[in-house]
């Protein structure tokens, strides 16, 4: 990325985030946001102009210095300099979206996938909606400035990896960065789903706001992402928020991590559709479980009222630890919200520390099931310095 005297990395990378979670602004609006000088905000506009990241409104575009003494004139990351691909690895699908640096989504796949899959039959599969979704947007690979993917496991921060945990075990070991890049011929980012979840709602969803963001994911698997001060924490090599594998009873159930009583053995869809299959027949599905409950079947509200209370016993231990002021409930089973916040407010409140539990909103997640895939397209923005000199070939090619 061009760099001018006096300048620092952090702050184009600081430009481009608040553009990019805020839309357009003036030149004082940043300075005002950043708590810098607006000289520095002017150089910084200059070399991310260079780049061909924003443009200003009514601007020539990149071919041209900007009006740097018009500080009035609103600032926008520039659409044109190029597209995101963004994957959702879920336990049973692939999503695959293509946005433009103005956030617009472009085009969209979706595939199902059996849940035991193989890994790598589903990075080439991946790879092909991916084409197929560029194609659709009428966006060529030489515009792409990246991959984001999401995928259901902890991801090794430090050597790309995928751990152990409730994930397809053909994933386990694998670098699917490395994989999926060779496959696309494209830079790409791997993180966990529940990371990728926060992240898309603290930017886009009910999570804008919150100093201190916890988002759960209720589906096949259980997961989460935790945001402090703007920031995703991955711990110290990626596995921080494995909420789903967090023990609830020493002496449970068999997890298919190998441990007993992980919380994921009690509240995923799996585990609350096993507890109906007697009552409700094996084809129950997730839409049957909640459509049910809302009409009042006893067995299915009971099940989602249990579940709420392990939930919030859980969330209770979290909002002792991190101290949220923001917890998000996001995935399949977000559609059960209504009968799941009623019981899971009641544990947290009771099992919290009193001002903690007074302290968080626990709220629905506003991105439903696009959230993971946004989430994967938001984290390779975040990597805007590290894709630079991808964005400015981008950039010269649309001149």
């Amino acid at each position: 990325m061009t760099q001018r005297p006096g300048t620092r990395p952090g702050n184009h990378e600081r430009v481009v985030e608040l553009l990019r979670t805020r839309g357009p602004l003036t030149r004082a609006d940043i300075a005002r946001l950043l708590d810098v000088s607006r000289a520095t905000v002017s150089n910084v506009v200059g070399a991310l102009y260079q780049d061909g990241l924003i443009v200003e409104n009514g601007s020539p575009g990149p071919g041209g210095p900007p009006k740097q003494g018009r500080p009035g004139t609103l600032l926008t990351l520039n659409p044109a300099a190029g597209a995101v691909v963004g994957i959702d690895f879920g336990h049973t699908h692939i999503r695959v979206i293509v946005a433009d640096l103005a956030h617009t989504v472009l085009a969209e796949q979706l595939r199902p996938l059996d849940r035991d899959h193989d890994a790598r039959d589903a990075l080439r599969i991946a790879a092909t909606l991916a084409r197929d979704a560029l194609a659709a947007a009428g966006v060529k690979q030489s515009m792409v400035l990246g991959v984001g993917a999401g995928l259901p496991g902890p991801v090794n921060t430090l050597t790309g990896t995928v751990g152990s945990s409730s994930i397809a075990p053909s994933w386990v070991g694998l670098r699917p960065a490395e994989e999926l890049g060779a496959l696309l011929g494209l830079p790409v980012i791997v993180d966990n789903v529940g990371n990728l979840g926060a992240l898309a709602e603290v930017t886009w969803g009910a999570g804008q706001g919150a100093q201190v963001a916890v988002y759960v994911k209720l589906g096949t698997g259980i997961g989460a992402g935790f945001v402090l001060g703007g920031r995703l924490f991955r711990g110290s090599c990626g596995t921080a928020a494995e909420f789903g594998h967090m023990t609830v009873d020493p002496a449970g159930r068999i997890c298919r991590c190998g441990n007993r009583g992980c919380l994921e053995t009690y509240v995923s869809l799996p585990a609350l559709l096993d507890q109906l299959r007697a009552r409700h027949g094996t084809e129950l599905t997730a839409v049957d479980l909640i459509r049910h409950a809302l009409a009042g079947d006893r067995a299915c509200v009971r099940v989602l009222t249990d579940a709420g209370h392990r939930l919030g016993t859980a969330i209770a231990v979290l909002g002792n630890l991190v101290n949220p002021d923001r917890v998000i409930i996001g995935g399949e089973l977000a559609a059960a919200y209504e009968l799941l916040l009623p019981p899971l407010r009641s544990a947290l409140l009771r099992d919290a520390l009193p001002f903690a539990g007074a302290q968080v909103t626990v709220c629905k997640g506003q991105l439903g099931d696009r959230a993971v895939a946004l989430g994967s397209v938001v984290t390779v923005l975040h990597a805007t310095a590290r894709l630079a000199d991808r964005a400015r070939a981008v950039a010269a090619a649309a001149r």
